[in-house]
């Protein structure tokens, strides 16, 4: 694998870190309250999920803030929030991490947050003034997160600090074994209990990924291109084409029970249901 691919997925998944602590998220955002109608501005989109609660929702988490995309319309919703790690449980609980923005009475940096009424309010689980997760992955029991630490926790509140050798800049959880998954700079880590990683094989540098089920992982490569597991890890499909730079990436089933795709690649919001082959853009 090319070095200069690895330095880009520390650069775009988790920026520079420290000795055991990450480093201070910039905020180049406006402070003004960002406009619905509008893309402008969302300087940046950290995660992007369906609402397990309403699933014509897409829910994208931004520097400025959460916002549903509905109707090819991205509507702010609750606070505004530096949101570098979002993800929501099969329950249809939102947990978060990253910054408060001006005026917002939560502490810097934020810890691990939750909202129970979809995004409007958000209060403090644990970790808040100490940690800000940038990689963050959800079961319906666990919690495992990352903030120059690899931390794993069954009620959002006491945590299990991991021993990993690689530093992760995207994390997933299985939902019923709990098996666990970082991408890193090394390649895509596997763990079983946190306390031993084995490496993946993987046609590429993997910088995002998610598990949709206990068999299938999905994966976007630091090319651009979507890889795709069905026997968990084992072997992989590559996309033909590259979808660009992918700052994002959701993954699902659909009512039909077909593997739904959801990307972040350049300003796009994209929507794939053949494994990046075609895409239909939803922004």
């Amino acid at each position: 694998m090319q070095r200069v691919n690895r330095r880009r997925l520390i650069a775009g998944g988790l920026g520079v870190l420290g000795a055991g602590a990450l480093a201070a998220c910039s905020r180049d955002v406006q402070s003004e309250a960002p406009a619905p109608e509008s893309t402008a501005s969302l300087s940046h989109i950290h995660a992007i999920v369906r609402d397990p609660v309403d699933s014509s929702v897409v829910l994208l988490a931004a520097h400025e803030g959460l916002f549903r995309l509905s109707d090819q319309q991205p509507i702010a919703v609750g606070p505004e929030i530096d949101l570098m790690g979002f993800t929501v449980t099969p329950d249809g609980r939102y947990l978060a991490s990253g910054h408060p923005g001006p005026g917002v009475d939560l502490p810097e940096p934020l810890g691990l947050i939750e909202s129970t009424d979809r995004g409007e309010s958000w209060n403090v689980i644990s970790r808040g003034g100490e940690s800000d997760f940038h990689a963050l992955a959800s079961t319906s029991d666990r919690v495992l997160g990352f903030d120059g630490e690899l931390r794993l926790s069954e009620d959002g509140q006491t945590w299990t600090t991991l021993a990993i050798g690689s530093m992760p800049a995207s994390v997933a959880i299985a939902e019923a074994s709990g098996t666990m998954l970082a991408a890193t700079e090394d390649g895509v880590l596997r763990s079983e209990d946190g306390a031993s990683w084995d490496r993946l094989d993987t046609p590429q540098l993997i910088q995002l990924l998610t598990w949709v089920d206990e068999q299938t992982i999905v994966g976007a490569s630091v090319e651009g291109h979507l890889l795709i597991s069905h026997d968990a890890g084992g072997s992989w499909t590559v996309s033909q084409q590259s979808l660009g730079e992918i700052s994002a990436l959701g993954a699902g089933l659909t009512v039909e029970g077909a593997l739904e795709v959801l990307v972040v690649a350049g300003a796009s919001v994209l929507r794939t249901l053949d494994g990046g082959e075609t895409t239909e853009r939803l922004l």
